[in-house]
């Protein structure tokens, strides 16, 4: 899909979306070889989890600083709060899921260029509230007030 934007186009000086980011590209093939490594991973179900895991941290490790300080917080938040979550890898980035579809996730500042990380729900969570709800939530740092927000939030989304 290519897009011009016209004012540019008519100064002559056109520039031009060629579709996804780099940072969206790149996440696409980690989530193809995240899907590729699930599929062939061998063992019961608790070896298979627990390899998921071992991604998760490995993941996290990688990440600058500030990211991985929240990134543990929070998976070490879901953890506790819901027990029955599995931690995956989702297009890169530490997720928590319920029999194979993710129900939030941690995505780093770094990931996509952005001032801030974030904490999102997919539609599997159950936070609806009223006609309109978030389901995501910027990160900048943690209080004990945010980790009880999170805490409370990802019990509830998990019903």
């Amino acid at each position: 899909m290519q897009h011009t934007k016209s004012s540019a186009a008519n100064s002559g000086t056109a520039e031009q979306y060629n579709g996804f980011t780099a940072e969206e590209r790149a996440a696409m093939k980690e989530h193809a070889q995240e899907q590729k490594k699930a599929a062939t991973r061998r063992g019961s179900r608790a070896e298979k989890d627990a390899a998921a895991e071992r991604d998760v941290l490995a993941k996290i490790a990688e990440m600058p600083e500030a990211d991985r300080v929240l990134a543990e917080r929070v998976h070490a938040i879901v953890k506790d709060a819901a027990p029955d979550l599995t931690p995956k890898l989702w297009y890169g980035m530490p997720a928590y899921a319920r029999d194979g579809k993710v129900v939030c996730h941690f995505q780093s500042a770094q990931k996509f260029k952005s001032r801030y990380a974030t904490l999102g729900f997919s539609d599997q969570a159950m936070l609806d509230e009223g006609t309109m709800w978030p389901t995501a939530y910027a990160l900048k740092e943690l209080t004990a007030a945010d980790e009880q927000r999170i805490s409370a939030l990802v019990r509830k989304a998990v019903g």
